[in-house]
Protein backbone atom coordinates (compact mmCIF):
# COMPACT_ATOMS: atom_id res chain seq x y z
CA UNK A 1 0.00 0.00 0.00
CA UNK A 2 1.07 3.39 -0.88
CA UNK A 3 1.94 5.64 2.09
CA UNK A 4 0.26 9.43 1.93
CA UNK A 5 2.83 11.99 0.60
CA UNK A 6 1.26 13.41 3.71
CA UNK A 7 3.43 12.19 5.98
CA UNK A 8 6.48 13.99 7.67
CA UNK A 9 9.53 13.08 5.99
CA UNK A 10 12.67 11.94 7.99
CA UNK A 11 14.99 15.23 8.68
CA UNK A 12 18.80 14.23 8.06
CA UNK A 13 21.66 16.53 8.64
CA UNK A 14 21.90 19.11 6.11
CA UNK A 15 25.16 18.94 5.01
CA UNK A 16 24.68 15.35 4.10
CA UNK A 17 21.96 16.07 2.05
CA UNK A 18 23.79 18.96 0.11
CA UNK A 19 26.36 16.80 -0.57
CA UNK A 20 24.58 14.20 -2.15
CA UNK A 21 22.99 16.52 -4.37
CA UNK A 22 26.26 17.88 -5.63
CA UNK A 23 27.43 14.55 -6.85
CA UNK A 24 24.11 13.97 -8.53
CA UNK A 25 24.60 17.46 -10.21
CA UNK A 26 28.10 16.72 -11.00
CA UNK A 27 26.79 13.35 -12.88
CA UNK A 28 23.19 15.14 -14.43
CA UNK A 29 25.18 18.25 -15.59
CA UNK A 30 27.70 16.66 -18.19
CA UNK A 31 24.96 14.10 -19.17
CA UNK A 32 22.70 16.57 -19.90
CA UNK A 33 24.96 18.60 -22.06
CA UNK A 34 26.64 14.84 -23.56
CA UNK A 35 23.47 13.60 -24.81
CA UNK A 36 21.72 16.45 -25.87
CA UNK A 37 24.37 17.63 -27.39
CA UNK A 38 24.75 14.10 -29.39
CA UNK A 39 21.33 13.91 -30.28
CA UNK A 40 21.41 17.42 -31.87
CA UNK A 41 24.40 16.36 -33.78
CA UNK A 42 22.99 13.27 -34.99
CA UNK A 43 19.88 15.15 -36.17
CA UNK A 44 22.28 17.58 -37.68
CA UNK A 45 23.82 14.67 -40.23
CA UNK A 46 20.09 13.77 -41.26
CA UNK A 47 18.54 14.44 -44.68
CA UNK A 48 14.78 13.74 -43.46
CA UNK A 49 14.26 15.75 -40.36
CA UNK A 50 10.56 16.74 -40.84
CA UNK A 51 8.71 19.01 -38.46
CA UNK A 52 5.33 19.34 -37.10
CA UNK A 53 3.51 22.38 -37.17
CA UNK A 54 -0.23 23.52 -37.05
CA UNK A 55 -0.90 26.29 -39.37
CA UNK A 56 -2.14 28.61 -36.15
CA UNK A 57 1.29 28.41 -35.00
CA UNK A 58 2.01 31.38 -37.24
CA UNK A 59 0.07 33.96 -35.01
CA UNK A 60 2.32 32.94 -32.34
CA UNK A 61 3.89 36.47 -31.41
CA UNK A 62 7.80 35.85 -30.50
CA UNK A 63 8.27 37.76 -27.14
CA UNK A 64 12.16 38.63 -26.93
CA UNK A 65 11.67 38.85 -23.13
CA UNK A 66 10.47 35.65 -22.48
CA UNK A 67 14.18 33.92 -22.66
CA UNK A 68 14.35 35.15 -19.35
CA UNK A 69 11.93 32.71 -17.88
CA UNK A 70 12.99 30.59 -20.46
CA UNK A 71 16.57 30.70 -19.03
CA UNK A 72 15.74 30.36 -15.34
CA UNK A 73 14.61 27.20 -14.91
CA UNK A 74 18.40 26.07 -15.22
CA UNK A 75 18.55 27.99 -11.66
CA UNK A 76 15.57 26.34 -10.67
CA UNK A 77 17.12 22.72 -12.04
CA UNK A 78 20.25 23.15 -9.19
CA UNK A 79 18.27 24.76 -6.76
CA UNK A 80 15.53 22.04 -6.40
CA UNK A 81 18.46 19.02 -6.01
CA UNK A 82 20.19 21.36 -2.98
CA UNK A 83 16.65 22.59 -1.17
CA UNK A 84 15.40 18.91 0.16
CA UNK A 85 14.80 17.49 3.69
CA UNK A 86 16.64 14.28 2.97
CA UNK A 87 18.93 12.00 0.59
CA UNK A 88 15.77 10.48 -0.30
CA UNK A 89 14.56 13.06 -1.43
CA UNK A 90 16.94 14.43 -3.37
CA UNK A 91 17.71 10.71 -5.27
CA UNK A 92 13.76 10.38 -6.82
CA UNK A 93 13.78 14.00 -7.47
CA UNK A 94 17.24 12.89 -9.93
CA UNK A 95 15.31 9.95 -10.73
CA UNK A 96 13.31 11.87 -12.25
CA UNK A 97 15.66 14.18 -13.98
CA UNK A 98 17.27 11.36 -15.50
CA UNK A 99 14.00 9.82 -16.83
CA UNK A 100 12.96 12.81 -18.62
CA UNK A 101 16.59 13.20 -20.05
CA UNK A 102 16.90 9.56 -20.77
CA UNK A 103 13.52 9.04 -23.01
CA UNK A 104 13.48 12.80 -24.07
CA UNK A 105 17.05 12.32 -26.02
CA UNK A 106 15.57 8.64 -27.19
CA UNK A 107 12.80 10.12 -29.08
CA UNK A 108 15.46 12.96 -30.69
CA UNK A 109 17.45 10.28 -31.92
CA UNK A 110 14.69 7.81 -33.21
CA UNK A 111 12.21 10.91 -34.68
CA UNK A 112 14.23 13.95 -34.60
CA UNK A 113 11.80 17.30 -35.44
CA UNK A 114 13.29 20.67 -36.16
CA UNK A 115 11.82 24.29 -35.29
CA UNK A 116 10.88 25.70 -38.30
CA UNK A 117 10.39 29.66 -37.37
CA UNK A 118 13.32 32.29 -37.55
CA UNK A 119 13.75 33.92 -34.95
CA UNK A 120 14.52 37.89 -35.39
CA UNK A 121 17.70 39.42 -34.10
CA UNK A 122 17.76 40.84 -30.37
CA UNK A 123 20.13 43.16 -29.13
CA UNK A 124 20.48 43.88 -25.42
CA UNK A 125 20.08 41.26 -22.59
CA UNK A 126 17.14 39.00 -24.65
CA UNK A 127 20.09 39.57 -27.45
CA UNK A 128 23.12 37.85 -25.49
CA UNK A 129 20.74 35.26 -23.80
CA UNK A 130 19.59 34.20 -27.16
CA UNK A 131 23.20 34.12 -27.93
CA UNK A 132 24.37 31.63 -25.39
CA UNK A 133 21.22 29.38 -26.10
CA UNK A 134 22.47 29.07 -29.84
CA UNK A 135 26.05 27.93 -28.74
CA UNK A 136 24.64 24.60 -28.11
CA UNK A 137 20.76 24.17 -28.57
CA UNK A 138 20.07 23.68 -32.52
CA UNK A 139 17.03 23.56 -33.77
CA UNK A 140 16.40 19.97 -33.07
CA UNK A 141 15.53 17.93 -30.18
CA UNK A 142 11.86 19.31 -30.42
CA UNK A 143 8.97 16.53 -29.15
CA UNK A 144 8.99 15.70 -26.47
CA UNK A 145 9.82 18.64 -25.03
CA UNK A 146 13.03 18.15 -22.49
CA UNK A 147 12.16 21.69 -21.03
CA UNK A 148 8.75 21.06 -20.36
CA UNK A 149 9.21 17.84 -18.53
CA UNK A 150 11.74 19.27 -16.15
CA UNK A 151 9.25 22.05 -15.90
CA UNK A 152 6.64 19.61 -14.64
CA UNK A 153 9.41 18.09 -12.20
CA UNK A 154 10.35 21.35 -10.70
CA UNK A 155 7.15 22.45 -10.80
CA UNK A 156 5.51 19.82 -8.47
CA UNK A 157 8.60 19.78 -6.43
CA UNK A 158 8.45 23.20 -5.73
CA UNK A 159 4.51 23.58 -4.83
CA UNK A 160 5.02 21.33 -1.96
CA UNK A 161 7.16 23.61 -0.19
CA UNK A 162 5.77 26.91 -0.64
CA UNK A 163 2.90 28.62 0.62
CA UNK A 164 0.65 31.63 1.12
CA UNK A 165 1.46 34.36 -1.29
CA UNK A 166 4.58 32.49 -2.99
CA UNK A 167 2.89 29.46 -4.31
CA UNK A 168 0.28 31.57 -6.81
CA UNK A 169 3.74 33.36 -7.73
CA UNK A 170 5.23 30.02 -8.39
CA UNK A 171 2.13 29.06 -10.09
CA UNK A 172 2.03 31.86 -12.45
CA UNK A 173 6.16 31.72 -13.24
CA UNK A 174 5.96 28.41 -13.96
CA UNK A 175 3.29 29.42 -16.56
CA UNK A 176 5.49 32.28 -17.99
CA UNK A 177 8.08 29.40 -18.61
CA UNK A 178 5.74 26.88 -20.01
CA UNK A 179 4.75 29.71 -22.12
CA UNK A 180 7.99 31.21 -23.17
CA UNK A 181 8.62 27.58 -24.96
CA UNK A 182 6.58 29.21 -27.78
CA UNK A 183 6.67 32.81 -27.78
CA UNK A 184 10.50 32.06 -28.44
CA UNK A 185 10.36 30.33 -30.77
CA UNK A 186 12.26 27.40 -29.42
CA UNK A 187 9.57 24.69 -29.74
CA UNK A 188 6.09 23.92 -31.63
CA UNK A 189 3.23 22.99 -29.53
CA UNK A 190 3.22 19.65 -30.12
CA UNK A 191 6.03 19.85 -27.90
CA UNK A 192 4.41 20.60 -24.78
CA UNK A 193 1.98 17.81 -24.52
CA UNK A 194 4.22 15.24 -25.14
CA UNK A 195 6.50 17.14 -22.47
CA UNK A 196 4.37 17.09 -20.26
CA UNK A 197 2.70 13.47 -20.46
CA UNK A 198 7.26 12.65 -19.88
CA UNK A 199 6.75 14.98 -16.54
CA UNK A 200 4.25 13.38 -15.47
CA UNK A 201 5.55 9.80 -15.99
CA UNK A 202 9.01 11.21 -14.67
CA UNK A 203 6.43 12.14 -11.80
CA UNK A 204 4.79 8.62 -11.27
CA UNK A 205 7.78 6.87 -11.76
CA UNK A 206 9.39 8.37 -8.29
CA UNK A 207 7.44 9.38 -6.60
CA UNK A 208 8.10 11.65 -3.31
CA UNK A 209 7.56 9.18 -0.79
CA UNK A 210 6.09 5.78 -0.80
CA UNK A 211 7.02 2.34 -2.42
CA UNK A 212 8.41 3.05 -6.12
CA UNK A 213 6.19 1.17 -8.53
CA UNK A 214 8.87 -0.93 -10.02
CA UNK A 215 10.48 -2.06 -6.45
CA UNK A 216 10.00 -5.55 -5.57
CA UNK A 217 8.91 -6.62 -9.52
CA UNK A 218 8.43 -9.90 -9.81
CA UNK A 219 6.96 -11.73 -13.40
CA UNK A 220 3.45 -13.00 -12.12
CA UNK A 221 2.81 -17.32 -11.95
CA UNK A 222 -0.67 -16.61 -12.55
CA UNK A 223 -2.31 -17.69 -15.63
CA UNK A 224 -5.20 -14.87 -15.77
CA UNK A 225 -3.12 -12.45 -14.72
CA UNK A 226 -0.95 -12.96 -17.34
CA UNK A 227 -3.63 -13.11 -20.34
CA UNK A 228 -4.67 -10.05 -18.27
CA UNK A 229 -1.38 -8.36 -18.70
CA UNK A 230 -0.90 -9.03 -22.14
CA UNK A 231 -5.17 -7.77 -22.98
CA UNK A 232 -3.80 -4.44 -21.93
CA UNK A 233 -0.22 -4.53 -23.61
CA UNK A 234 -1.78 -5.14 -26.68
CA UNK A 235 -4.54 -2.57 -26.09
CA UNK A 236 -1.43 -0.17 -25.88
CA UNK A 237 0.52 -1.58 -28.64
CA UNK A 238 -2.58 -0.60 -30.73
CA UNK A 239 -2.94 3.00 -29.18
CA UNK A 240 0.42 3.27 -29.88
CA UNK A 241 0.59 2.13 -33.67
CA UNK A 242 -2.46 4.47 -34.35
CA UNK A 243 -0.35 7.54 -32.63
CA UNK A 244 2.92 6.81 -34.90
CA UNK A 245 1.10 5.93 -38.27
CA UNK A 246 -1.97 8.81 -37.66
CA UNK A 247 0.47 11.26 -37.00
CA UNK A 248 1.51 10.90 -40.11
CA UNK A 249 -1.91 12.29 -41.78
CA UNK A 250 -2.43 14.69 -38.73
CA UNK A 251 -0.75 15.19 -35.62
CA UNK A 252 -3.41 15.62 -33.19
CA UNK A 253 -2.74 11.33 -33.48
CA UNK A 254 -0.25 11.69 -31.01
CA UNK A 255 -2.45 12.42 -28.47
CA UNK A 256 -3.11 8.33 -28.34
CA UNK A 257 0.12 8.56 -27.10
CA UNK A 258 -1.41 8.89 -23.50
CA UNK A 259 -3.57 5.78 -23.50
CA UNK A 260 -1.06 4.27 -24.90
CA UNK A 261 1.24 4.83 -21.78
CA UNK A 262 -1.93 4.48 -19.12
CA UNK A 263 -2.44 1.03 -20.84
CA UNK A 264 1.09 -0.23 -20.65
CA UNK A 265 1.13 0.82 -16.23
CA UNK A 266 -1.74 -1.13 -16.40
CA UNK A 267 -0.71 -4.44 -18.17
CA UNK A 268 2.78 -3.57 -15.87
CA UNK A 269 0.17 -3.86 -13.00
CA UNK A 270 -1.09 -7.59 -13.79
CA UNK A 271 2.62 -8.38 -14.99
CA UNK A 272 3.44 -8.74 -11.38
CA UNK A 273 3.74 -5.00 -10.24
CA UNK A 274 0.38 -5.43 -8.73
CA UNK A 275 -1.54 -2.14 -7.06
CA UNK A 276 0.78 0.08 -6.16
CA UNK A 277 0.90 0.86 -9.70
CA UNK A 278 -2.29 2.91 -8.75
CA UNK A 279 0.14 4.87 -6.16
CA UNK A 280 -3.36 5.13 -4.06
CA UNK A 281 -3.53 6.48 -0.65
CA UNK A 282 -5.51 4.86 2.69
CA UNK A 283 -7.58 7.59 3.01
CA UNK A 284 -8.84 6.80 -1.21
CA UNK A 285 -6.74 9.60 -2.70
CA UNK A 286 -4.23 9.54 -5.18
CA UNK A 287 -1.10 11.14 -6.51
CA UNK A 288 -1.66 13.67 -8.96
CA UNK A 289 0.72 12.07 -11.23
CA UNK A 290 -1.61 8.82 -11.22
CA UNK A 291 -4.35 11.23 -11.38
CA UNK A 292 -3.53 12.72 -14.57
CA UNK A 293 -1.08 9.37 -16.00
CA UNK A 294 -3.70 7.27 -15.81
CA UNK A 295 -6.80 9.11 -16.54
CA UNK A 296 -7.75 7.73 -19.87
CA UNK A 297 -7.89 4.12 -17.89
CA UNK A 298 -10.00 5.61 -15.32
CA UNK A 299 -12.70 7.02 -17.63
CA UNK A 300 -12.75 3.58 -19.14
CA UNK A 301 -13.39 1.94 -15.50
CA UNK A 302 -15.81 4.59 -15.13
CA UNK A 303 -17.78 3.95 -18.09
CA UNK A 304 -18.08 0.35 -17.55
CA UNK A 305 -18.85 0.30 -14.20
CA UNK A 306 -22.23 2.55 -15.61
CA UNK A 307 -22.19 -0.07 -18.17
CA UNK A 308 -22.53 -3.20 -15.63
CA UNK A 309 -24.38 -1.41 -13.13
CA UNK A 310 -27.10 1.28 -14.44
CA UNK A 311 -29.92 -0.82 -13.42
CA UNK A 312 -28.65 -2.24 -10.19
CA UNK A 313 -29.64 -0.50 -6.93
CA UNK A 314 -25.91 1.57 -6.14
CA UNK A 315 -26.00 -0.44 -2.76
CA UNK A 316 -27.56 -3.50 -0.82
CA UNK A 317 -27.74 -4.24 3.12
CA UNK A 318 -26.33 -7.35 3.72
CA UNK A 319 -26.65 -7.77 7.77
CA UNK A 320 -26.27 -5.89 10.79
CA UNK A 321 -25.33 -2.27 9.03
CA UNK A 322 -23.45 -3.59 6.25
CA UNK A 323 -23.96 -2.44 2.88
CA UNK A 324 -22.32 -3.91 -0.38
CA UNK A 325 -22.57 -1.81 -3.47
CA UNK A 326 -20.25 -0.39 -6.54
CA UNK A 327 -18.00 2.54 -6.22
CA UNK A 328 -20.51 5.42 -4.53
CA UNK A 329 -20.98 8.97 -5.27
CA UNK A 330 -19.86 11.56 -2.75
CA UNK A 331 -23.58 11.76 -1.55
CA UNK A 332 -24.04 8.19 -1.45
CA UNK A 333 -20.85 7.65 0.90
CA UNK A 334 -21.82 10.34 2.84
CA UNK A 335 -24.50 8.45 3.75
CA UNK A 336 -22.85 5.67 5.81
CA UNK A 337 -20.55 5.87 8.78
CA UNK A 338 -17.70 4.25 6.45
CA UNK A 339 -17.12 3.15 3.37
CA UNK A 340 -14.23 0.43 2.95
CA UNK A 341 -12.95 0.65 -0.37
CA UNK A 342 -11.47 -1.91 -2.39
CA UNK A 343 -10.59 -0.64 -5.68
CA UNK A 344 -7.24 0.28 -6.34
CA UNK A 345 -7.91 1.94 -9.62
CA UNK A 346 -10.62 4.72 -8.21
CA UNK A 347 -10.43 7.93 -6.14
CA UNK A 348 -11.78 9.28 -3.76
CA UNK A 349 -15.15 11.54 -4.94
CA UNK A 350 -14.24 15.00 -4.05
CA UNK A 351 -16.93 15.85 -1.56
CA UNK A 352 -17.03 12.95 0.20
CA UNK A 353 -16.34 13.90 3.68
CA UNK A 354 -17.21 10.31 5.74
CA UNK A 355 -14.69 7.95 7.17
CA UNK A 356 -12.90 6.75 4.26
CA UNK A 357 -10.57 3.40 4.56
CA UNK A 358 -8.93 2.22 1.23
CA UNK A 359 -7.20 -1.29 0.33
CA UNK A 360 -6.24 -1.37 -2.93
CA UNK A 361 -6.60 -4.28 -4.80
CA UNK A 362 -6.40 -4.73 -8.26
CA UNK A 363 -9.57 -5.73 -10.37
CA UNK A 364 -10.24 -9.19 -11.49
CA UNK A 365 -7.69 -11.20 -9.98
CA UNK A 366 -7.34 -13.12 -5.99
CA UNK A 367 -6.69 -10.52 -3.52
CA UNK A 368 -3.78 -11.59 -1.23
CA UNK A 369 -4.94 -13.24 2.07
CA UNK A 370 -3.58 -10.74 4.20
CA UNK A 371 -4.65 -7.76 2.78
CA UNK A 372 -8.39 -9.37 2.90
CA UNK A 373 -8.26 -10.35 6.16
CA UNK A 374 -6.60 -6.71 6.94
CA UNK A 375 -10.05 -5.35 5.45
CA UNK A 376 -12.44 -7.95 6.86
CA UNK A 377 -11.10 -6.55 10.35
CA UNK A 378 -11.77 -3.25 9.64
CA UNK A 379 -15.30 -4.06 8.83
CA UNK A 380 -16.05 -5.47 11.60
CA UNK A 381 -14.17 -2.49 13.79
CA UNK A 382 -16.04 0.12 11.61
CA UNK A 383 -19.38 -1.70 12.14
CA UNK A 384 -19.61 -0.67 15.70
CA UNK A 385 -19.52 3.26 15.20
CA UNK A 386 -22.08 2.89 12.51
CA UNK A 387 -22.81 1.48 9.03
CA UNK A 388 -20.68 1.00 6.60
CA UNK A 389 -20.84 0.49 3.01
CA UNK A 390 -17.81 -2.09 1.46
CA UNK A 391 -17.23 -1.15 -2.71
CA UNK A 392 -14.66 -1.52 -5.41
CA UNK A 393 -15.72 -0.50 -8.97
CA UNK A 394 -18.87 -2.89 -9.72
CA UNK A 395 -19.50 -4.21 -6.28
CA UNK A 396 -19.29 -7.77 -7.62
CA UNK A 397 -16.32 -9.28 -6.83
CA UNK A 398 -13.58 -7.76 -4.43
CA UNK A 399 -15.98 -5.93 -2.04
CA UNK A 400 -18.09 -8.96 -2.63
CA UNK A 401 -15.11 -11.63 -1.04
CA UNK A 402 -15.06 -9.76 1.88
CA UNK A 403 -17.96 -8.97 3.11
CA UNK A 404 -18.40 -12.60 1.83
CA UNK A 405 -15.21 -13.40 4.63
CA UNK A 406 -16.35 -11.30 7.19
CA UNK A 407 -19.83 -12.96 7.28
CA UNK A 408 -17.98 -16.28 7.96
CA UNK A 409 -15.54 -15.25 10.53
CA UNK A 410 -18.15 -13.87 12.65
CA UNK A 411 -20.12 -16.80 12.39
CA UNK A 412 -22.94 -14.97 10.33
CA UNK A 413 -22.49 -18.06 7.60
CA UNK A 414 -21.33 -21.18 8.62
CA UNK A 415 -19.88 -21.91 5.55
CA UNK A 416 -18.32 -20.24 2.38
CA UNK A 417 -21.07 -21.83 0.23
CA UNK A 418 -23.91 -20.11 2.66
CA UNK A 419 -22.23 -16.33 2.65
CA UNK A 420 -22.05 -16.15 -1.62
CA UNK A 421 -25.85 -17.29 -0.95
CA UNK A 422 -26.68 -14.69 1.41
CA UNK A 423 -25.03 -12.34 -0.77
CA UNK A 424 -27.26 -13.00 -3.70
CA UNK A 425 -30.30 -13.14 -1.68
CA UNK A 426 -29.59 -9.46 -1.01
CA UNK A 427 -30.14 -8.51 -4.37
CA UNK A 428 -26.43 -8.64 -6.02
CA UNK A 429 -24.79 -10.47 -8.55
CA UNK A 430 -21.75 -11.10 -7.14
CA UNK A 431 -18.36 -13.32 -9.23
CA UNK A 432 -16.12 -14.89 -6.74
CA UNK A 433 -13.39 -17.26 -7.15
CA UNK A 434 -14.14 -21.06 -6.08
CA UNK A 435 -11.94 -21.67 -2.62
CA UNK A 436 -11.76 -23.69 0.03
CA UNK A 437 -14.91 -24.05 1.52
CA UNK A 438 -14.55 -21.95 5.04
CA UNK A 439 -16.85 -22.58 8.06
CA UNK A 440 -17.49 -21.56 11.30
CA UNK A 441 -15.61 -22.76 14.58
Amino acid sequence: MVSSLASTARTEPYGRVVVRAALWLAFLAPFFYLSYGFANWLASRRDDVGSIVFSWEHSIPFIAWTIVPYWSINLFYGLSLLLNDNRQGVDRLAGRYLTAQIVAVACFILFPLTATFVRPATTGLPGFLFAVLGGFDKPFNQAPSLHIALLVIIWDHWRHRLGGFLLPLWHGWCFLIGASVLTTWQHHFIDIPTGALLGVFALWLFPCSGVLPFSGFRLTSGAKARRLALFYALGAALALAGAALGAFFCAVALFLLWPALALAIVAFAYAGAGAKVFQKFADGGITLASRILLLPYRLGARANMWAWTRNLAPQVAVADGVFLGRYPTAREANSFGTVIDLAAELEKPAGADCRWISFPIIDLLPPEMAIQQLATSALESARRDGTVLVCCALGFQRSAGVVAEWLVATGRARTSTLAREMLMAAGRPIHLAEATERTTS
